[in-house]
């Protein structure tokens, strides 16, 4: 039997065989773009519940209350397509242990049976070659053992090796995995996580995270802060999490030249490691000069930047204006207004997107998106801080549509609707024909018919080598992708951007809207534009500095 205490220690067990081994999950990635991190969204996921767990497990005697707790945490906490299938995977464990005190052989199958059955309920065309499988031939060998008469352990062994068969055969069922030479990246977590379990249940052992300090890392990084934060001749408080850069890891000497470098273009630096990222704030005058140094490191996983002294003044006077940044700081948990029937929260980065979406009528803005991917526990506060009755989700991005969807389960008092948005140009379209004075089912039909006229390009780079549809990829090659796939390559930016539009525009297009990002140069964009008009006389060429750290240009084609 597996009781309640073994249980928990399981799950911290199988949290740290994920978290210790995220970055190589991260680079089974198959697609050389930057993309949301498969490692890191699991890990998040579950460490969520691994949080509520150490706090309340010794006080628990029975299975279902754990398990219970680690459904409902991880859900808040799930990020990412893969998240919130792993969070999934642990609410059919929470069905199956209902009421129990501990868990005997039937009710592992159970457990296993219920969780593969929501894994693929989740999924609107589920995907053979994925986590699926892997969960799925989980439940299979373990029934199996378990129908041989065999104990707990042994069926959670036999489980973990049915998971382990499934993943080697993911390249099979997935051409584009063999192609590239590498297994299903989620399937890989949930093996690390289920073989983390199953080290508790048959040695008694708990795996170590291996990595100095890390449970108290970001409560230390923000003691560290608190100290400073009052005491600044500067402008810009600046945070933000480098994740190390492919093929190089991050050590004691790069961040020394780092901190140093930043001590020149501001002060109240905090530096602080973990592993394979450095956790960064730093007050300056010169954000976008901190994150050129930051980008010369890693990829930027996170970004915050508040501008301090407006910050105070907001507090001083009390002002009504609704701000940007009010939009993305609002308050949370807020009283239905009775007067507000509809509302909308939108997912974006970069500060002329969130503008243009604020501009739009957004009454909440997440920070997130590629590689940013927001948790159902703050897509849900960010409804909660909307006062409608109704409030609009746009995710914007497909990756944060299941996290989007299982929000819904958490926001009670309010309806959550979501917008199936999966790119930014769909979003933006979805807005301009909203309509608060429209019935909520007309809106619904009107933006998810607006997103159907839209196309969406991406101009971005290789942040690895890489063979995709029989295109040979270099590390930083400028990537084009037409509606997600990928399209060509090139060297220049503008030019790509030029030739994608030329291949997604035809007779019928009124519009293109050039979305670019941070690293472009405006005269660069003044000229495409032009060169656009030439070649295109009757399209309307809309250009918006959309502050994008990812993609050097997002393409609306209508």
């Amino acid at each position: 039997m597996i009781t309640a205490e073994s249980f928990s220690e399981a799950i911290i067990s199988g949290a740290n065989n994920i978290f210790k081994n995220r970055v190589h999950i991260n680079e089974l990635n198959i697609f050389p773009v930057p993309d949301g991190d498969t490692g890191t969204n699991m890990s998040m996921t579950i460490q969520g519940a691994v949080d509520k767990i150490k706090s309340e497990h010794k006080k628990i005697s029975e299975i279902y209350k754990v398990a219970d707790m680690l459904a409902s945490a991880s859900l808040r906490s799930s990020r990412g397509n893969s998240g919130v299938i792993l969070s999934l995977i642990f609410k059919g464990f929470a069905q199956a242990f209902a009421n129990l005190e501990a868990a005997r052989q039937c009710d592992i199958i159970k457990a296993f049976e219920l969780a593969t059955k929501n894994a693929y309920d989740a999924v609107s065309k589920p995907t053979e070659g994925t986590m699926l499988s892997v969960i799925r031939v989980a439940y299979e060998d373990a029934r199996e053992a378990f129908n041989s008469g065999m104990d707990s352990v042994f069926i959670w062994e036999q489980a973990c090796l049915g998971a382990r068969k499934a993943l080697a055969s993911t390249p099979e069922l997935l051409p584009v995995l063999q192609k590239a030479g590498v297994v299903d990246a989620g399937g890989k977590g949930l093996c690390l996580i289920l073989e983390g379990m199953l080290s508790v249940f048959k040695n008694n052992i708990i795996i170590d995270k291996n990595v100095e300090d890390s449970v108290t890392f970001d409560d230390d990084f923000k003691d560290a802060v608190s100290k400073f934060d009052d005491d600044t001749n500067h402008i810009y408080c600046t945070e933000f999490i480098i994740g190390k850069a492919v093929n190089s890891g991050i050590n004691e000497n790069i961040c020394a030249k780092f901190k140093e470098s930043l001590e020149i273009i501001g002060d109240c630096v905090i530096i602080s490691e973990d592993n394979d990222i450095i956790k960064t704030h730093v007050h300056t005058d010169f954000p976008q000069k901190v994150l050129d140094l930051a980008l010369k490191i890693g990829v930027l996983l996170t970004v915050k930047i508040e501008n301090m002294i407006e910050q105070h003044k907001r507090m001083l006077e009390a002002s009504s204006v609704r701000s940007t940044e009010e939009v993305i700081e609002g308050a949370i948990n807020c009283e239905i207004d009775p007067n507000e029937k509809m509302g909308i929260v939108s997912v974006a980065c970069g500060e002329g997107l969130i503008n243009a979406f604020v501009d739009l009528g957004v009454n909440k803005i997440i920070v997130g998106g590629q590689t940013m991917n927001p948790s159902a526990g703050e897509i849900a506060d960010a409804a909660l801080s909307v006062p409608a009755k109704v409030v609009f989700l746009l995710p914007n991005n497909k990756n944060i549509l299941l996290a989007a969807e299982q929000a819904t389960e958490l926001v009670k008092d309010r309806e959550l609707i979501v917008i199936p948005s999966k790119t930014i140009p769909q979003g933006l379209s979805a807005l301009m024909v909203y309509d608060p004075e429209l019935e909520v089912h007309e809106n619904i039909h009107a933006m998810n018919q607006a997103m159907e006229l839209v196309k969406t390009g991406l101009i971005s780079y290789a942040e690895r080598d890489a063979e995709f549809n029989g295109i040979k990829i270099k590390k930083s090659d400028i990537l084009a992708l037409n509606c997600g796939k990928l399209a060509f390559k090139s060297k220049s930016p503008i030019d790509a951007a030029f030739k994608l539009v030329r291949i997604m525009a035809n007779k019928k297009t009124m519009f293109v809207n050039l979305i670019y990002g941070r690293n472009v140069l405006e005269d660069d964009v003044v000229n495409l534009k032009e060169k656009l008009k030439k070649k295109f006389p009757n399209m309307e060429i809309q250009t918006l500095n959309g502050g994008n750290e990812i993609y050097y240009f997002i393409i609306s084609v209508e």
